[in-house]
């Protein structure tokens, strides 16, 4: 890897973004690393903290489609993947696309549809495709799912299973900002949301360029040895019902991979593999105890998965 325009398209990234979201680097580096990483992302907080703002500035940061499905109980797979229409002209069936064949694909408040509606995401989540009727279709890249849910509230909500859980890359939390960050917000002027203002900084090629580059991050085998140890340990914890699958392992390597070259590096070092550590694996355990709410990534997971990270021994 010789070319060092990658970190200026990166670093371009980054600042269009953070020119909306105050104060959040880390959580708009893990934004960046999630998409470089082909990885779908679920961001997962409170009311009001921002999770569609940090969502529609990533989108309008790329230049391609974009598509907001505001998920509700009445919401049918049919309107995210499309539906078969009868053209009486050529007494025949035209399939007409749904919202998910865009680039980027916010499900909005995820967990406030049916089992039956989620599980339509899945195979476009997992596969990059959508099948209707016995043909396949293919969706363009690069694509990503941004979803956002709340974990305080459920009433009304329909929580995530762990297949779906395990689909998306990484969960993000983004928590309330700095206080002077949160002043700025307060004194803007401008009557229009901040993400109005945003144009793009990259075209759809460059983030597909970008994803391919991410293949060339070189990773030592030690560094795979301490990656499959903290796998194994979730497997065999005395606390933990089910461990990190296989498809969760790939997506623990491609992300520290993704998240080297966001830091401007060709190769993978122990930090990447911490830093990423909770936001990989946290959400796709189930916890023998079961004492948090179903659907609900509890800080008890997250200091399950912090204990066995101490727990390895680092690659020197």
């Amino acid at each position: 890897m010789t070319d060092n325009g990658y970190k200026k398209n990166i670093a371009l990234l980054r600042d269009n973004m953070g020119s909306v979201v105050f104060g959040k680097p880390e959580v708009i580096k893990m934004c960046v690393a999630g998409l470089l990483a082909r990885g779908n992302i679920l961001i997962e907080d409170v009311p009001g903290i921002g999770k569609t703002t940090l969502a529609h500035t990533l989108a309008k940061s790329v230049d391609c489609t974009f598509a907001r499905i505001q998920f509700t109980s009445d919401l049918l797979p049919s309107d995210i993947i499309g539906v078969p229409v009868f053209d009486r002209k050529g007494l025949s069936f035209e399939f007409k696309h749904g919202p998910i064949f865009a680039n980027v694909v916010l499900a909005d408040e995820i967990n406030r549809t049916t089992p039956k509606t989620q599980s339509a995401l899945l195979e476009a989540m997992n596969d990059h495709q959508v099948s209707v009727d016995n043909v396949t279709y293919r969706l363009p890249e690069p694509f990503i799912v941004l979803a956002t849910q709340n974990p305080i509230e459920y009433e009304g909500t329909y929580p995530l299973p762990e297949s779906q859980l395990d689909r998306f890359a990484l969960r993000i939390k983004i928590g309330y900002p700095p206080e002077q960050d949160e002043i700025r917000l307060l004194k803007r002027e401008d009557s229009l949301h901040p993400v109005d203002h945003l144009e793009p900084v990259l075209t759809g090629e460059k983030v597909v360029e970008l994803q391919r580059l991410v293949e060339s991050v070189i990773v030592d085998e030690s560094i795979i040895d301490y990656i499959m140890k903290i796998v194994s340990s979730t497997r065999i914890h005395e606390a933990i019902e089910l461990g990190i699958s296989p498809r969760g392992s790939l997506h623990f390597y491609q992300m520290v991979r993704s998240r080297a070259l966001v830091e401007g590096r060709d190769y993978v070092i122990p930090d990447d593999v911490k830093a990423l550590a909770v936001p990989v694996l946290a959400h796709r355990i189930v916890l023998k105890s079961r004492r948090a709410p179903l659907g609900r990534v509890s800080e008890e997971a997250e200091q399950v998965v912090t204990e066995i990270v101490d727990s390895v021994a680092v690659p020197l």
